[in-house]
């Protein structure tokens, strides 16, 4: 969905509860994926200070390109950015008048 958010498949439901299923098995065994999962010992959480969170251990996959030329992508990204920007000037007038109206403001944009 976005950087902090994602909307879980039943692949990865599944692929969750198989490795907790695996890890709770009779001998603890769970294999290390990257950017997935990780078991490491108590020694090595008292040593990140008992943080808990997963990028700690379990690192972040490597991101995979679109298939899309990084040029390309930054020739978009530019043009988004320069559009905002635009955008952005022609709000700063009406916004700065508005603000002097209410008697916050020196009246400049």
């Amino acid at each position: 969905m976005d950087r902090t958010h994602c909307a879980l498949t039943v692949e990865d439901i599944a692929r969750i509860a198989d490795t907790c299923h695996a890890r709770r098995g009779e001998d603890g065994a769970c294999a290390n994926v990257r950017g997935f999962c990780e078991s490491v010992a108590l020694e090595e959480v008292r040593k990140r200070g008992h943080g808990l969170t997963p990028g700690r251990y379990a690192c972040a996959e490597p991101q995979k390109n679109a298939g899309e030329p990084v040029e390309d992508a930054m020739k978009q990204l530019v043009a988004q950015l320069r559009g905002q920007q635009a955008k952005g000037a022609r709000l700063d007038t009406p916004i700065t008048a508005h603000l002097t109206a209410l008697g916050f403001g020196d009246g400049r944009p």
